[in-house]
């Protein structure tokens, strides 16, 4: 199982830690809710915990944990800018639907 992270959002996350003076590490984490059932959370990480899946690109490590890495395994993260706004996005080839807003998925 893996998970990528874009070079986007890489640079995203380096961006947002350098000046929280954290370590860019975004850690990306499934909850239940959501108008689809389930949605994402982000959040920075101070370090990964021992049984956590880590991807790394540009110096910049992506964190997710086993039980949310079964709902986003093959998934990539990316980071985009448009005129409704800019936010991380998972791309989720699991994903069997999910809603306008691209927080929240189905499975």
């Amino acid at each position: 199982m893996s998970i990528t992270l874009s070079p986007s959002a890489a640079a995203r996350v380096a961006t947002i830690a350098s000046k929280q003076g954290k370590p860019a590490i975004l850690r990306l984490a499934v909850e239940g809710g959501g108008c689809s059932g389930f949605q994402y959370r982000f959040g920075l990480a101070d370090a990964p915990d021992g049984d956590d899946l880590v991807a790394e690109t540009d110096g910049v490590r992506l964190v997710v944990d086993p039980v949310s890495l079964d709902l986003v395994a093959g998934c990539t993260v990316d980071y985009v800018e448009s005129l409704g706004g800019a936010a991380f996005r998972v791309e989720n080839p699991q994903a069997s639907a999910g809603c306008g807003c691209g927080s929240s998925f189905a499975v």
